[in-house]
């Protein structure tokens, strides 16, 4: 490609993206957005209070939604995640936390571990 070419390619690029921002400029949820925007940093500034401090304000307790990464009180392993597998040729589900469910066993033994594990349906936690 000529310099030419990649030059008249640029600048048309650059006339769309213009366009683009000019549409956005005149865009009143933009202009609320911004709006909201310049007011909260004013009232960080007034009450001296960081973007870290606002968000630990709104949400006070982040640790208690996140899940638990240890399941006994021992502090032993945390809990398995639940596999879900049905058999696509009998309908039969099977629910298991380890791979050493002799149903899924004697699935793995006669079609394959590459398409039983096809069968999984969901994880849960």
């Amino acid at each position: 490609m000529s310099l030419l070419t990649e030059y008249m390619q640029m600048e048309q690029q650059l006339k769309q993206l213009q366009e683009n921002l000019d549409k956005l400029q005149n865009d009143k949820r933009l202009q609320s957005e911004l709006e909201f925007k310049d007011r909260l940093e004013s009232l960080m500034k007034e009450f001296d209070k960081s973007a870290a401090d606002v968000m630990a304000l709104l949400n006070p307790k982040p640790a208690a939604s996140a899940p638990k990464a240890v399941s006994s009180a021992a502090g032993g392993r945390r809990k398995r995640k639940l596999k879900i597998y049905k058999n696509p040729n009998t309908g039969e589900v099977v629910e298991t936390r380890g791979g050493n469910q002799k149903t899924l066993k004697a699935w793995k033994d006669e079609f394959g571990a590459d398409t039983v594990e096809s069968w999984l349906v969901r994880v849960e936690e």
